[in-house]
């Protein structure tokens, strides 16, 4: 299987170097007017971080960050003579929106920010030059800017060589960067996903240093972070960097943990290895807009990523030296549903993710012995709308190096999903339902709305499951019959 990345591809630092002036004059022309407008007031204006670094990596984006030497006040005043579309972002952090046509600008004033070391809320200060804002940030790549209206591309710290070497490095010593806001750490990983960068060395080791300092990072900014890094076109190396680093230890520790968990069926890896290409493979298997799961699907993504979770609470050492994990997708199920919550996911990504991974081993044996009518009906059903991405997830995950095996299970899987399409064609299979319904049930039997017409109702889907459409004369005599040995 090819692995599709979607990280930008490196450029030399010389050919950056020569599509600077060209860029900045491509700017839309409400940029300039804005740099102008802020000049004429005596103020400084730049364009700063990822615009300016997206932007030599051929992305263009119409929301831009500013930064500038005036004051909120002053900047508020200022952007109501550009646009009357303006709104407070946070004004005692700084920061000022507005719009203009396409173009929507957030606007901030230096900063030189002051951490206790308890929390991540700085106590906010405001400075009084550009290279002290760009020194507060995270990346080097992120530290670059381009005055406005003059056009000069400013990079006090070697950000535009860090892009063209694809390296994350701090701006300032990382010790110092990530005990100010931890939760740089995580988008370094973050970054090493969405731009395919490699974290330089001090910062990495940094990382290790104090990644239990990301103990104080809310659980909410740590979500967005981790979904950030899980949409991005390397998930490989984000979830190693978190790994390796142990920041995954104290976020998500049910991840390293599998590589205490050795499986027998994948002697050749450890299940943490294997993860990591259940991960790969059910990128690939993602669709594109019009398919049926498109990408990048978060929900399919965290769903291999969690779908082994539960083996290492579940490993036995049987007779022989035969490793088990029985049952490991039901403690991994619910082992899924508890680190979501305490990362705040919402409650349908959650329901969904705990469904797929309870259901990853319910196709093992189909090769083996092959389903009735009733078995495919009763797996559609359970799977609900979650049945494509579980198509792709039992798919992804069969990791195995002997090809004989592979074709195997692709073969039988490929005849599940044909017998699926069959009864598709014959019958409702994604919506099954008995052929009588309550009212009817209760019709029927003479009977009130209670506990007996759920399990009558209960009865014929079973019917339904078993034999397919029943019609509504036989369905009628197989309730009145199961009614009648109930009674009797």
């Amino acid at each position: 299987m090819t692995r599709r990345s979607t990280v930008p591809d490196r450029v030399p630092l010389d050919v950056l170097r020569s599509r600077a002036e060209g860029l900045w004059a491509a700017l839309p022309p409400e940029v300039a007017e804005l740099g102008t407008l802020f000049a004429d007031a005596g103020h400084e204006l730049a364009l700063v971080g990822g615009p300016v670094r997206d932007a030599f990596l051929g992305r263009s984006s119409a929301d831009l960050d500013f930064a500038t030497s005036a004051r909120p006040e002053e900047t508020e005043r200022l952007l109501k003579r550009w646009t009357s579309a303006t709104w407070d972002m946070g004004r005692d952090f700084g920061t000022i929106g507005g719009r203009r046509g396409d173009v929507v600008a957030e606007i901030t004033t230096y900063r030189a920010d002051e951490y206790d070391g308890a929390t991540r809320k700085p106590t906010v200060s405001f400075g009084d030059s550009l290279e002290g804002d760009l020194a507060r940030r995270d990346f080097t790549v992120n530290s670059m800017a381009v005055a406005l209206p003059s056009l000069e591309f400013i990079d006090p710290f070697g950000g535009l060589e860090d892009l063209a070497g694809g390296l994350l490095r701090t701006p300032i010593e990382p010790t110092v960067s990530f005990g100010d806001d931890p939760l740089r750490m995580m988008r370094a990983a973050r970054f090493a996903s969405q731009l395919g960068f490699e974290i330089e060395p001090a910062t990495f080791s940094a990382m290790h240093e104090m990644s239990g300092r990301i103990e104080i990072v809310s659980a909410e900014r740590v979500r967005d972070e981790l979904t950030k890094l899980l949409l991005g076109g390397d998930v490989r190396a984000g979830l190693t960097a978190l790994v390796d680093s142990g920041i995954a230890d104290v976020i998500l520790p049910e991840l390293p943990a599998l590589r205490l968990a050795v499986d027998a069926s994948h002697h050749h890896k450890d299940v943490y290895e294997h993860t990591l290409t259940v991960v790969d493979q059910a990128i690939d298997l993602e669709t594109d807009a019009d398919g049926p799961v498109p990408g990048p699907d978060l929900t399919l993504r965290l769903a291999a990523l969690l779908h082994d979770i539960g083996k290492p609470p579940t490993k036995r050492l049987e007779a022989g030296g035969v490793v088990t994990f029985h049952h490991h997708e039901i403690v991994g199920a619910k082992m899924s549903t508890k680190r979501l919550k305490a990362l705040r996911f919402d409650k349908e990504t959650t329901k969904a993710v705990n469904l797929l991974v309870s259901l990853h081993l319910r196709f093992h044996g189909y090769a083996d012995a092959r389903w009735s009518d009733s078995a495919v009906r009763r797996y559609v059903t359970d799977a609900g709308d979650q049945l494509e991405r579980l198509h792709r997830l039992t798919r992804a995950d069969v990791t195995t190096g002997n090809r004989r095996k592979a074709d195997r299970l692709s073969f039988a899987y490929d005849d599940l999903e044909h017998r699926i399409a069959e009864l598709r064609e014959q019958e409702e299979i994604d919506a099954i339902r008995p052929d009588l319904d309550g009212t009817q049930i209760m019709e029927i039997l003479g009977i009130r709305p209670g506990r007996e017409v759920g399990q009558a109702y209960k009865h014929l889907l079973d019917l339904r499951m078993e034999h397919g459409p029943l019609g509504a004369e036989r369905a009628e005599a197989e309730l009145r019959a199961w009614w009648a040995e109930r009674s009797s």
